[in-house]
């Protein structure tokens, strides 16, 4: 009879090998153009870079930019859905491509996926109602903050703001609902988002109390898709010389991408 603790050790070498195997291929683009068909991982509650419209279809900055990237290279484009903490994840099984979420480059991540040259910033901020008297970090100790777990906000708060309560929600939609509805005062998130929340709720008056960072947005490529992370390099370049990537930033940002951003194209 076969040990239970040979058992879990057997089902453990396997997923470790199949891992492996999912990391180690380098032919990730071959297999896209053969399937014609690319699967990106997009966030649909994180408006406005990924959203449901009024007729039920994707949109958003980060779905544009993903049809776009899907059109360049002559395939069909899929969406999958996530969530902040589930983006990575899904890249590293193989069950997404690409992803283009909002994805900020930070050296964690980077030891996990490969990022592609960046192809937008986000300012992340932590807001509030106007009347809330918050300008610094220390001034939220005691204090609750809402965020969306496994952000880089959450982390970023959870290693610099000790003594604050935060309140963690599990997608971006979820954290919107709570600022809008009153559940949460005080919130971190992508300046974007303030926006967004703040159009659709002006009796609220949010504004942004504390620049906790600003990031850059790349494409996170599986680690050994080396073939497929140099065709995206080359494309985010390309477009960020023919201004389209700026061009769908200020549709849904109201703002051109920053110089530096616009620069990576030249390099």
């Amino acid at each position: 009879m076969i040990s239970f603790r040979l058992v879990s050790v057997a089902a453990l070498t396997a997923a470790v090998l199949a891992f492996a195997n999912v990391s180690a291929r380098a032919d990730t683009l071959s297999d896209i153009r053969q399937a014609k068909k690319i699967r990106i991982s997009i966030d649909l509650t994180n408006s406005p870079y990924g959203r449901t419209d009024e007729k039920l279809q994707p949109s958003g900055s980060d779905v544009d930019i993903a049809k776009l990237l899907a059109k360049d290279m002559g395939v069909e484009f899929e969406i999958v859905p996530t969530t902040g903490s589930s983006r990575i994840p899904l890249l590293q099984s193989g069950k997404a491509d690409l992803v283009i979420s909002s994805l900020s480059i930070t050296p964690d991540r980077a030891k996990a996926i490969d990022f592609s040259v960046p192809y937008a910033d986000l300012l992340s901020v932590v807001a509030g109602r106007k009347n809330i008297d918050v300008k610094s970090l220390q001034d939220l100790d005691g204090k609750k903050v809402a965020v969306t777990r496994g952000t880089t906000q959450d982390t970023d708060l959870t290693q610099r703001a000790r003594n604050t309560q935060i309140v963690r929600y599990e997608d971006d939609a979820t954290l919107a609902l709570a600022v809008a509805s009153g559940q949460a005062d005080l919130f971190a998130t992508g300046r974007a988002q303030v926006v967004v929340i703040n159009n659709k709720n002006p009796s609220r008056e949010l504004e942004p109390k504390i620049t906790l960072q600003t990031f850059l947005l790349a494409i996170g490529v599986r680690k050994g898709d080396t073939e497929l992370l140099n065709w995206t390099n080359d494309w985010v370049k390309a477009n960020l010389r023919n201004g389209k990537l700026n061009a769908i930033n200020k549709t849904y940002h109201g703002v051109d991408l920053s110089p530096d951003v616009v620069k990576m194209g030249s390099n």
